[in-house]
């Protein structure tokens, strides 16, 4: 039988930069899309399911869902707009036929927009534009599709690939318009702008089966789940299949077909090509493995993920407060998790290092990495990571870095002391745009440059600064680069820090802890103001005494502590390569990587 369309069905992306208001708009689509009861309560950005996304407020995972408009389904994948979770991106838009691009009406077109919309021009995919937050008192609507246009012309869109549909959205009211002058007061436009624009899947439903898993999940009644996009043919539930993997082939057979309504997964016991399906019965699926005919197996391409910039050292905990309060501290726990992630995260990578209490996890960027020690914290693991150094490679005899574009928005005010702080990490300014009271500069910029940046970057300007980056490419080395212009302070001995040995010191340097606080000879209690580290009693205590002085009586006034504690991005932009961050379920402390005082010294000239 010859391929044909499938007219009741529609797979879809949703694609913009981080905080363009993606999830937002999944929400109203939902609610539109007679999904909930009418008298259901939903929580906003209900697509967020991880405790970690609701808590700062961005999209890490990629989801799919589906609503139901009329008689067509609509199957829609959710991704994140982060740069340094592309790789959710990448492959979920394997499983889709079109995108919509979501674009902020005041802020336009941002590194991560030109990322996702390059890898869909890549595989062809059809583009909705979708203007959002039409409602902002900024917005310049006109100026950013102007924009948007010469971005497609950059990447190097065809006259067909220009002619995409506009549509404008207030994500929060559920308000989509062909021309801004509509009266619409539902998301109606953009929903027929799917159904007219992007067209139904084709496949063969009597070919052999072909499916890429692009997805896993977990159900505790099924076990493993593999997802994907049936590309070829029909599946059913007790049908043979053949696993094809890198290492080979291995007979397997389904047990369940699942499809997707809304958040919930309905069994239907079968599927055929065009369909988004999760099946179960193959516990040793991996993204990327082919799902195909038992007698006629023919593997389709593997996923290709862009390579990773960065890489961190993960290690098991050996100081002085190990285990005593994490589950998982050994090891082999810390590797057979690691080893979980990347089958699950193809941008995840992990390498065994000549100590085996000792791996290597590369990923895109310091962000991926902060959000998978925290994931592992939060499942009781205890661990301790080094600072984040970028992956080089050797290409023709040279040794080459990671380079990124760098853009910032800040008020006008603030632009020399950012082009003055950017200048020592090697930032070269390629483009002004003024946009009235504020700046756009782009810069280009190694990735190493960028480590430790962010917070600098927001002190700087006053929390006021707008910074979102973007891998470009591979350059020559620039040469060394200093990484942090002030050295530490170090407990110089085990106990419980003290008011009295504080209020001593905090003159002359930030205190990362207050007093009470357990501490043991090696960890960082603060920053010291000059560039040397400085060891410390933080267990001093006043001297007792029956002599009465004038000063005696004069009370203690604490600086309050600067809290890196809980928040893990700062202390990994903080440290240096001879330093630690100690990861519990409780706590996180920034140590040395040699914790005697006298042995440091030794170990830097080793």
């Amino acid at each position: 039988m010859a391929r044909k369309p499938f007219p009741l069905l529609r797979n879809v992306a949703i694609i913009a930069h981080v905080d363009h208001g993606k999830t937002t708009l999944v929400d109203g689509m939902l609610r539109q899309g007679s999904i909930f009861r009418a008298n259901q309560e939903i929580a906003e950005r209900a697509m967020d399911s991880m405790d970690l996304e609701k808590e700062r407020g961005i999209t890490i995972m990629a989801k799919n869902t589906a609503v139901r408009y009329g008689d067509v389904k609509v199957n829609i994948l959710d991704t994140p707009g982060h740069a340094d979770f592309g790789g959710e991106v990448e492959r979920i838009l394997n499983m889709v036929d079109g995108a919509l691009l979501l674009v902020d009406a005041a802020e336009g077109p941002l590194p991560q927009t030109r990322f996702v919309l390059r890898k869909a021009l890549g595989l062809n995919l059809p583009i909705i534009l979708v203007v959002n937050k039409i409602d902002r008192p900024d917005a310049r609507v006109a100026e950013i599709i102007d924009e948007t246009y010469d971005l497609f012309i950059d990447l190097g869109a065809d006259e067909k690939t220009l002619d995409f549909p506009i549509v404008y959205t207030n994500a929060r009211k559920q308000i989509a318009k062909l021309s801004l002058d509509d009266e619409s007061e539902t998301l109606k436009p953009l929903f027929e702008t799917i159904i007219n624009r992007i067209p139904p899947p084709v496949g063969d439903p009597d070919a052999p089966l072909q499916m890429t898993c692009n997805n896993i999940d977990h159900d505790d009644y099924v076990g493993r789940l593999g997802i994907g996009r049936i590309i070829e043919g029909t599946i059913k539930a007790q049908d043979p299949i053949t696993l094809m993997k890198e290492t080979g082939n291995l007979k397997r057979r389904v047990v369940g077909v699942w499809q997707y309504e809304g958040f919930t997964r309905k069994e239907e016991g079968t599927a055929h090509c065009g369909d988004i399906v999760a099946i179960s019965g193959v516990p040793d699926v991996d993204i990327g493995d082919t799902i195909a005919d038992a007698e006629f197996p023919e593997a389709l391409p593997r996923i290709k993920v862009e390579e990773p910039t960065l890489k961190m050292v993960f290690r098991v905990n050996n100081s002085p407060f190990a285990g005593k309060e994490g589950k998982y501290v050994t090891s082999r726990n810390i590797g057979d998790r690691l080893k979980k992630e990347t089958m699950k995260n193809v941008a995840i990578r992990v390498a065994p290092t000549d100590d085996p209490a000792a791996f290597e996890v590369y990923g895109r960027g310091e962000l991926q990495l902060a959000v998978l020690i925290e994931m592992m914290r939060r499942e009781g693991y205890e661990l301790a990571v080094g600072t984040p150094e970028v992956v080089t490679k050797e290409i023709d005899g040279k040794r080459m870095e990671p380079y990124e574009t760098l853009v910032v928005d800040v008020p006008t005010q603030f632009v020399g002391a950012v082009n003055e702080f950017l200048g020592p990490r090697k930032g070269k300014m390629t483009k002004m745009t003024e946009q009235g009271s504020r700046q756009r500069l782009e810069f280009t910029i190694p990735s190493r440059g960028l480590i430790g940046f962010r917070n600098k970057f927001l002190t700087l300007t006053k929390g006021t600064g707008l910074a979102t980056a973007i891998l470009e490419g591979w350059e020559p080395w620039t040469g060394p680069m200093n990484r942090r212009d002030v050295g530490a302070l170090i407990a110089d001995r085990d106990g419980p820090s003290t008011a009295f040995a504080i209020t001593h010191i905090q003159e002359r340097a930030t205190l990362f802890i207050g007093p009470g606080v357990s501490c043991y000879e090696g960890m960082v209690v603060g920053e010291n103001s000059r560039i040397h580290d400085m060891n410390f009693d933080v267990t001093r205590e006043k001297k007792l005494t029956n002599m009465r002085a004038s000063s005696s009586e004069i009370t203690i006034r604490l600086i309050p502590a600067v809290d890196t504690g809980t928040i893990l991005e700062k202390a990994i932009e903080w440290i240096n390569p001879d330093e630690l961050i100690e990861v519990t379920p409780k706590s996180i402390r920034i140590r040395k990587l040699v914790l005697k005082q006298n042995a440091r010294p030794k170990a830097e000239v080793g």
